[in-house]
């Protein structure tokens, strides 16, 4: 006899499948953006970073260490952030299917203004930003992909990764070949690729409006953030489902 599929294992709703993809473009697309104009290091990929922190501290520069250590202390401060408000510990109550918690959708848009503010400046520049406010901006679109991350922890079954998808293309490799897990479980899932290739639609389309129209690069990524929002907001996308407090947590 089959097991009976965990509550936590189910995939999202359409809805929350389509608003991931958004995000995940969002993130292909501030990744693209930082590791070309801002420093030549990622904005959500801290595994990325943390190497080029390592070959930093293995070369002669000491400047080069400043741009993966700022890109990790903004992401570290975004995802902090977003898992107060977010209240993560309770996420696995959110069932699958359901619309995302009004926390996780209040950080999304959160990292909407963060990321629009920081487009307004780099506007501003009239191209990309040097010196001391090229490091403002890198930590700030760090601390709006942490964000990100954040939120979609706090959504729980209800969402998906969207900033690191390593784990999720290892997974989908794996159940593809496999199967479903032993307990239960879904199998791989179909909108991976989707994901994947939104990620790298993402980038590239921030790299070619980067060549063309500078000053418009850095809209691309809120644009897409406020679409994954009313996405998830969409009539029909599911049951509101409000994340309560943690017993003990503020």
């Amino acid at each position: 006899m089959p097991h009976p599929r965990r509550p936590g294992r189910e995939h999202p709703g359409t809805a929350g499948q389509a608003a991931v993809v958004l995000l995940a473009a969002a993130s292909g697309a501030v990744d693209a953006l930082a590791f070309t104009a801002l420093g030549h290091v990622f904005a959500g990929v801290m595994t990325g970073n943390l190497a080029l922190l390592g070959i930093a501290l293995g070369g002669d520069r000491f400047a080069d260490v400043v741009p993966p250590v700022l890109a990790l202390a903004g992401f570290t401060a975004g995802t902090a952030a977003a898992a107060r408000v977010c209240r993560v510990r309770t996420a696995a109550r959110t069932p699958p299917g359901a619309r995302w918690p009004v926390r996780t959708l209040a950080c999304l848009a959160c990292e909407a203004a963060l990321l629009t503010c920081a487009a307004a400046v780099w506007a501003g520049c009239g191209a990309p930003p040097g010196g001391a406010l090229r490091d403002v901006l890198l930590c700030a679109v760090a601390a709006a992909m942490g964000v990100q991350t954040g939120a979609m922890l706090g959504a729980g079954p209800a969402a998906r990764p969207s900033t690191y998808l390593t784990g999720t293309l290892a997974t989908f490799i794996t159940r593809g070949v496999t199967g479903p897990p032993d307990d239960g479980g879904p199998g791989a899932d179909r909108w991976v690729p989707v994901r994947l290739a939104a990620l790298v639609v993402g980038a590239g389309a921030a790299s070619a409006v980067l060549r063309g129209a500078p000053v418009a690069a850095a809209f691309l990524p809120p644009a897409l953030v406020a679409a994954a929002l009313l996405t998830a907001l969409r009539p029909g996308g599911g049951r509101r489902v409000r994340t309560a407090a943690s017993p003990g947590g503020a």
